[in-house]
């Protein structure tokens, strides 16, 4: 694969959320009640950050969720993939009305290994979602900080190769470090079209664990460069088991059988997070 060219900083924060050793991520995204309030596996933010931080690479949060909910006990060198847009919510039908609502200044007070923007393509706002993608990128990279894009999908959009692939290479083009996207037929030609860009998977809503693996499994062998899963994984009865075997599959190749293996073994000692 084509190596992207990355100077010092990009370099040394982009090892930070994606391990060097086989370039690839498990990311927990835990950044939900910024449009959705209290999620479910998320009220209680502190529990579940202890129980499933060490077993992810990379944290999708907000600002909020560091100041106020993870103690920095909790969190170590865990790196931080900082959300910095929002202003929606789920009471209002527009979900693409986002704006930049977090400094680059901020992210590196927080000392953010990365920071995320929202992206909604072939929306009413998508001018604006891609301006505040752009301006972002320009103030980050003055500071060496890889932007990731979210080509978040609203109500009425498709997740079809067409759609996914278009989002994903105006992210790009953009100057996006990563790209967030959804898994969908013949992924590996989003992968390749956008490479050498690092793409991670979505898990999106909550679905059952074979589904789930099978898409971190999939997503992986097209040449993702891992999943950026929340509630697959904090939704989930068993979700101590859930990011084991999603790390199992990431990171040590497992078969979604393997990993369904140590989803169940982990099962008799299974606690649902609040």
């Amino acid at each position: 694969m084509v190596q992207a060219y990355l100077d010092v900083g990009i370099q040394s924060r982009m090892n930070r959320i994606i391990t060097p050793k086989d370039n690839r991520v498990v990311m927990l995204a835990v950044d939900h009640p910024y449009f959705q309030g209290p999620t479910t596996g998320l009220r209680n933010m502190s529990r579940t950050i202890q129980t499933l931080l060490p077993y992810c690479d990379c944290l999708m949060t907000t600002r909020g969720a560091v100041r106020s909910n993870i103690a920095p006990g909790d969190l170590g060198s865990k790196p931080i993939m900082l959300r910095v847009t929002g202003g929606n919510s789920v009471l209002f039908e527009e979900l693409s009305d986002e704006k930049l609502t977090v400094t680059i200044r901020e992210a590196i007070r927080m000392d953010a290994a990365g920071v995320a923007v929202s992206v909604y393509i072939g929306s009413a706002y998508q001018q604006q979602t891609i301006v505040n993608l752009t301006d972002m990128i320009n103030h980050a990279e003055e500071y060496g900080i890889p932007v990731l894009a979210v080509t978040a999908v609203g109500k009425n959009m498709a997740r079809d190769l067409r759609y996914l692939a278009l989002a994903s290479r105006i992210c790009q083009d953009a100057g996006a470090r990563i790209i967030k996207t959804y898994y969908c037929e013949e992924f590996s030609k989003l992968v390749d079209w956008v490479a050498p860009t690092a793409v991670v998977v979505a898990g999106g809503k909550y679905s059952s664990p074979p589904d789930a693996l099978q898409m971190a499994y999939h997503s992986v062998q097209a040449g993702a460069a891992g999943v950026d899963f929340g509630r697959n994984i904090f939704q989930d009865e068993n979700p101590l088991g859930m990011i084991k075997a999603i790390y199992a599959i990431v990171h040590e190749d497992h078969t979604v059988k393997e990993a369904l293996d140590i989803y169940h073994a982990c099962l008799p000692h299974a606690s649902k997070l609040d």
